[in-house]
């Protein structure tokens, strides 16, 4: 039976006999099917029924200029007429990798001089580790390889991106995180702060924390500190005042290298190109991905400064070839994708458009967040989240975690609304072109929807 308690479409019956999909309970979906989307256009997609969404987390965080956007369509169907397919080995190269790869030094937040390109953001912050290790070995420090992430940070899915990502999920039964990986704090001033502490002495906490992390590891075995600006899939976590320029001090104190998870801050959504920019953070080497092609075509990049990129080339020299490189590695399609999604971005001013609706955004937030199930309502550009709490006054979390979350985004379901719970934070990131009449009615459902949540939370023993 499907959600609605309706028999399986055969769509749906095909997707359970045939599917296994990420970050879903395998055994639930078997009896509720998938939700099948057929179309998309704008801010909307369409189900197999026909009936419209608004799409609120872009996808998955990085469909930026919505669905059906004939420009990139055009584009690509241009690319895959001229060069469906090369790669960038042995020297190789087509133009769209190379006009992509000076277009991201010119709007890089730091100085870069490389860029390299990967598939997605997992494969991304993976290079990322193995670059540092390289760097480290061609600079004369091979014992300096541990890497910091922080606890709820998420940086992806293959066996290093997955350890480092600080999610208990993405660890049980998988046999992680490995060796090398570390976790420090998480910048969650409402959860995390002691009684009477600033945002500036929280994140002076935490950065001593850091350095105390450091100093017991050894500064000669750490090699590096990873970090999203916001940390998305954690929760839609915004740092506090002062954090980043807090941790920037430890980081150049030991030597230590910055990497930047730019992957769903980049590219416009927290109101600058990059996020490091809006948090004051100073990358040695970035990832980006999800919003680099809006999400039409898979790529990833990471761009690496002088220091490394001038250590790396050397030591290729050295050994006789840079062993690194994926197959669809700046695949045509994917770089031409990104050639033109930059191109609209700055032509249609999406960054500046971000700006233009983020105070309309961020008042249905605090007005939400005035709601007896809400406990915080965090806001960077345009993503959110809110975090529901049996009693918000104490940041308190629910005895039974998960749940009531999931059960507020069904509901939301109902009314036409796609939204992504994670733990009991709703999370929203909708796509950028989003105006403000659309952004209304995507928050206009949201309260009728949270009365119905708490009303089946103190049915279910969730709330006293």
């Amino acid at each position: 039976m499907s959600m609605d308690g309706a028999p399986l479409s055969n769509a749906q019956a095909r997707d359970v006999e045939a599917l296994l999909h990420p970050y879903t309970n395998a055994v639930q979906h078997r009896k509720t099917g998938p939700h099948v989307i057929e179309t998309g256009e704008g801010v909307y997609v369409y189900d197999e029924d026909g009936k419209r969404y608004i799409e609120g987390m872009a996808g998955l965080w990085c469909a930026g200029l919505g669905f059906g956007d004939a420009e990139l369509i055009d584009a690509a169907k241009e690319q895959l007429d001229k060069l469906p397919y090369y790669h960038l080995f042995g020297g190789r190269s087509f133009e769209p990798a190379i006009e992509l790869a000076e277009k991201l030094k010119d709007i890089a937040p730091v100085p870069v001089s490389k860029v390299i390109y990967q598939s997605s953001g997992s494969e991304a912050n993976d290079t990322q580790i193995k670059l540092a290790w390289y760097y480290n070995n061609a600079r004369g420090k091979p014992e300096k390889k541990k890497i910091i992430s922080r606890v709820k940070g998420y940086h992806g899915v293959t066996i290093v991106s997955a350890s480092l990502t600080g999610l208990p999920y993405n660890h049980k039964h998988f046999d992680l995180p490995v060796d090398r990986i570390m976790h420090t704090g998480t910048p969650h001033f409402w959860r995390e702060a002691k009684d009477g502490e600033t945002e500036t002495e929280f994140s002076a906490r935490l950065a001593a924390e850091l350095e105390e992390m450091i100093i017991r590891e050894d500064p000669d075995t750490v090699a590096a500190f990873i970090a999203e600006p916001v940390m998305g899939a954690g929760g839609v976590i915004v740092p506090p005042e002062g954090y980043f320029p807090a941790i920037q001090a430890v980081l150049e104190k030991y030597d230590i290298l910055c990497i930047a998870d730019e992957v769903i801050t980049g590219f416009g959504r927290t109101g600058n190109w990059f996020g490091s920019q809006t948090f004051g953070m100073q990358p040695t080497s970035i990832s980006m991905a999800k919003q680099l092609t809006a999400a039409y075509a898979p790529l990833s990049a990471v761009a690496i400064n002088h220091d490394m990129a001038e250590a790396i080339e050397s030591q290729s020299g050295e050994v006789g070839v840079f062993g690194h490189g994926f197959t669809y590695g700046g695949h045509p399609l994917g770089c031409a994708m990104g050639v033109k999604t930059l191109e609209i971005y700055e032509k249609r001013n999406i960054v500046g458009h971000v700006r233009d609706m983020s105070p309309l955004f961020k008042q249905h937030m605090n007005r939400l967040a005035q709601h007896e199930l809400v406990g915080e309502a965090r806001v960077s550009g345009l993503m959110g989240g809110l975090e529901l709490s049996p009693d918000p006054s104490s940041a308190a979390t629910f005895a039974n975690p998960g749940k009531v979350a999931p059960y507020l985004s069904n509901e939301l379901l109902k009314h036409s609304i796609i939204l992504r719970a994670i733990g009991d934070t709703l999370a929203f990131c909708p796509p950028m072109i989003i105006n403000e009449d659309e952004i209304n009615a995507l928050f206009e459902p949201i309260e009728t929807a949270l009365d119905a949540t708490t009303v089946w939370a103190k049915a279910e023993g969730h709330l006293g």
